[in-house]
């Protein structure tokens, strides 16, 4: 019994001992064999870094303003007896805009007027007693404040009467009615907006540690998604003398020629801030960089020693580390590690490991604007 179980044992071991073996054997061949197989080369876009020239320029969001803009109404109360414009049209300052029922208010006037004449020559008449030494000279004094009581009641009535017929304040553009003749209005009724917005502001905001870089006079470059193919350039001509202590920010204001009338008030729009001289800088798409906590990488497109089926040199992925600068659109700033005419990696370099080969196909490219534009709806 003791020799069978002996036995046993032993062929058991040998089995599990052939299976332990034939199982590293095969790891050891299939690890040889993945060894010596060539590694695929991956399919990456490409570019060479040359240098551009950089107008370096502060960005803000902006509201545009117009340079005068109200909303006219009426002074007085009234009945509308006339309108004299159009919704949209252009007007000159003084232009008569609305003419309210002014007949009761004339009539007054007249009877006023005749009273005041009849001061007048009562006065007149009481100087020539006076010289005569016929009346007082307190009656004529009398005479005199009568007079001049009379007088500012014809000139208060006049300027209610003027009041009656509303005009343009200033030149300027106006929107859009809803009076109409016939309609009574009371005391600060809004008739119609009045903009002038040729040219037009802009109010845009800047941290206060720009500004030592924004001065009057300074180019600015607006865009608006309204017009998405259209930039207004201006210039600054006025810098808040106070920081809002809740944002730490500046307000700026810049004047846009706007002859076409494009830009209406209330809009907002970008705002570019041309800040400096132009710098020259070696520039790569951001979707070149790989950042990472240790510093930014980017991997260039290197011959090996190696060549291919058709007697050419494999290309090559190297890693190398970047100092990136200053960003402009789609674009970065490279101040160290790249050389003008690198060949660098644009797209595909998540797969690449260093000493990989690569495959350069550019039918793709990265976006590499310095002014994107949005994408939405294209």
């Amino acid at each position: 019994m003791t020799k069978r179980m002996v036995i046993m044992l032993v062929a058991v071991a040998v089995v599990l001992g052939g299976l332990v073996g034939f199982n590293w054997f095969k790891g050891y061949m299939m690890q040889k064999y993945m060894a010596s197989a060539p590694v695929p080369a991956a399919t990456v876009s490409a570019m060479n870094a040359d240098y551009q020239q950089w107008q370096p320029q502060l960005s803000a969001v902006g509201t545009l303003r117009a340079v005068r803009g109200v909303d006219v109404t009426t002074e007085v109360a009234g009945l509308v007896r006339s309108i004299a414009f159009k919704s949209g049209e252009e007007v000159k300052a003084g232009q008569v805009l609305v003419q309210l029922n002014a007949d009761s208010d004339i009539a007054q006037l007249h009877s006023l007027e005749a009273a005041a004449d009849l001061a007048a020559t009562v006065y007149e008449r009481d100087k020539a007693q006076l010289a005569a030494e016929v009346i007082a000279k307190a009656q004529v004094d009398t005479d005199a404040a009568d007079l001049k009581t009379k007088r500012a009641l014809v000139a208060q009535q006049s300027a209610l009467v003027e009041k009656k017929t509303i005009r343009a304040p200033f030149a300027g553009k106006l929107g859009i009615t809803t009076v109409n003749p016939g309609q009574y209005l009371n005391a600060g009724d809004k008739i119609v907006t009045l903009q002038t917005i040729d040219p037009i502001y802009i109010d845009f905001n800047l941290p206060q540690q720009q500004l030592p870089q924004v001065s009057l006079g300074q180019k600015v470059t607006v865009t608006s998604d309204a017009y998405k193919d259209t930039s207004f350039e201006g210039k600054v001509n006025a810098i808040n003398p106070r920081v809002d202590t809740n944002t730490r920010n500046v307000q700026i204001e810049a004047t846009i020629p706007n002859t076409r009338r494009q830009l209406l008030p209330g809009m907002f729009a970008t705002v570019k801030v041309n800040s400096g001289d132009e710098q020259r800088y070696l520039t790569l798409p951001q979707t070149a960089l790989t950042y990472n906590p240790y510093g930014s990488t980017v991997f260039l497109v290197k011959p090996s020693d190696k060549k291919d089926e058709k007697g050419q040199r494999v290309l090559t992925a190297q890693q190398v580390f970047v100092t990136p600068g200053p960003t402009r659109g789609d674009q970065v700033a490279i101040l160290k590690g790249v050389e003008r005419g690198d060949q660098v990696v644009t797209s595909g370099q998540v797969k690449l490991k260093n000493g990989m080969p690569v495959v350069v196909n550019n039918t793709v490219q990265p976006a590499n604007s310095p002014n994107p534009s949005p994408q939405e709806g294209q």
